[in-house]
């Protein structure tokens, strides 16, 4: 590393051809350029200079290396550059992860940047399994729910209200709840839970609480698959308000006990790098955010 160091300064002594110049533009003293010329002649066992008052003369040794040194500052700075593009513009390819039930708003969340910035490309991969990023060669990954930890880097990007809904058929068949404490009798679809009973902690908009336990009879990872079957009429849910909409409007559901409020669900950013993010990367987390904004339950 002290060569590439010293390859540096003497490319610089040769650019600027004097001592006194180079050390102008590096920021430090004549003799020091002059030391560390001498350290990189001893180390190697050649003359790379001859120096005189009002001149200096590369040696043949000298002229070879000077060739070499250049093309080594010049591809050092290629990669400065790089670095810098990486930082300030979008490039190169975005690889993203996102649950089955986000899907479709990646791309209206993402056309505006895509648009920008023509050099950026993207790869999505649509997958409710927590995927190991590094594995995957994931740089984004939406995340909602309780995050485990990791070393991997979360950014929240907003918080989505959940809703009970059921369909008009099954609340005909099983009547509508009136309070927290008939839920109980319910059939109920849900995610996973190992076969446990899913607590419910509900308020009510003069903040009463009511804390009951719900036990499913189906079971989904699928937030989509859950919604569909809701919509079947084959039980309660707790449906995500923005993939509601529709439902709502159209009456293939209804709202259950709606002055009645859970804990909204987070959604978040995921990415293995916490300092530095390309700026691929930024950009695509300030446009995602962005688009949220517009979502009625959303609360960036």
């Amino acid at each position: 590393m002290d060569d590439l160091k010293h390859f540096a300064l003497f490319a610089e002594v040769v650019r600027s051809g004097s001592l006194s110049a180079a050390a102008r533009h590096l920021g430090i003293s004549t003799s020091a350029v002059s030391q560390q010329l001498r350290a990189l002649e001893q180390r190697h066992g050649v003359t790379l200079l001859h120096r005189s008052t009002r001149k200096l003369t590369l040696t043949e040794s000298g002229r070879n290396l000077a060739e070499q040194c250049e093309a080594l500052v010049a591809l050092a700075t290629r990669a400065r550059q790089q670095l810098t593009l990486a930082r300030d513009a979008p490039h190169g390819e975005l690889r993203m992860s996102a649950p089955v039930g986000f899907a479709r708003c990646v791309a209206p969340a993402l056309t505006p940047l895509l648009a920008d910035h023509v050099a950026l490309t993207l790869h999505l991969e649509i997958d409710d399994r927590m995927i190991d990023l590094i594995d995957a060669r994931i740089d984004l990954a939406i995340r909602a729910g309780d995050l485990a930890d990791s070393s991997w880097s979360a950014q929240r990007l907003c918080s989505l209200d959940f809703l009970l809904c059921a369909s008009p058929a099954y609340l005909a068949r099983a009547g509508t709840p009136r309070s927290p404490l008939d839920l109980p009798g319910h059939q109920w679809l849900t995610p996973p839970r190992g076969g446990r009973a899913l607590p419910l902690q509900m308020t009510d908009p003069q903040d009463a609480r009511e804390a009951i336990e719900i036990a499913p009879r189906i079971t989904s990872n699928s937030q989509i698959s859950l919604q569909q079957m809701c919509v079947s009429g084959l039980g309660l849910a707790f449906v995500v308000s923005t993939e509601a909409q529709e439902d709502l409007q159209t009456g293939r559901l209804v709202r259950v006990l709606p002055d009645w409020r859970v804990p909204a669900l987070p959604l978040w950013a995921v990415t293995p790098q916490r300092d530095a993010k390309p700026a691929k990367v930024r950009h695509a987390i300030s446009a995602l955010k962005e688009y949220l904004r517009q979502f009625p339950g959303a609360s960036v």
